[in-house]
């Protein structure tokens, strides 16, 4: 049988176990933009921030989608996933469809334009990361679980529901998991 943290890779949804606690990942699904020997980085998708990336990101002042914490690590730094790789210089390809980063001059110019649309990208505040041997640990304490990953769920903006629908996907004893009260104590 297969590790669960083998199949952790880049491209994965990770998903806190019910277990995980800790503020910054209680109930979260990230998306591993980058694994390797070196570490881990990621990027949560189901907390958006009140702020509006309008708001916050020079250059894009007409999208009035919710910028996201993306993370504890560099909360000074913006970070985007977006679905056109096709058309946006220096993104790298997290799997078929799904893009990380690129020219941010030239996001700008194809929002602004019309020519990308505000449903193709999130915007991230921060990001998600790990240092060599760092999330295995914390897999080896069953803190994490790995769930396939789609533009569906990258871009989806049900947030309250998908920890519960993520961690349901994965079927079997992860949907007693996933219908489980966040504080079970109070029932």
């Amino acid at each position: 049988m297969v590790n669960e943290f083998e199949k952790l890779q880049s491209g994965k949804l990770l998903l806190a176990s019910a277990n995980l606690l800790e503020s910054n990942f209680k109930r979260t699904v990230l998306i591993i933009c980058e694994h390797n020997e070196s570490g881990s980085l990621g990027f949560i998708l189901n907390r958006p921030m009140e702020f509006k990336v309008c708001e916050a990101v020079a250059g894009f002042e007409e999208i009035e989608e919710p910028l996201h914490m993306g993370g504890p690590v560099q909360v000074d730094t913006v970070h985007f996933l977006h679905s056109r790789g096709d058309i946006i210089d220096g993104a790298t390809e997290i799997f078929p469809g799904l893009f990380w980063g690129g020219d941010k001059n030239q996001v700008s110019f194809l929002l602004n334009t019309g020519v990308m649309q505000p449903s193709e990208i999130r915007f991230f505040l921060g990001y998600s990361g790990w240092s060599a041997g760092q999330l295995e640990e914390e897999f080896e304490i069953g803190s994490w679980y790995i769930a396939e990953a789609s533009r569906d769920v990258i871009f989806s903006d049900a947030y309250e529901r998908m920890w519960s629908r993520s961690v349901r996907s994965k079927g079997g004893e992860y949907q007693i998991v996933a219908n489980a009260p966040e504080l079970p104590g109070l029932n």
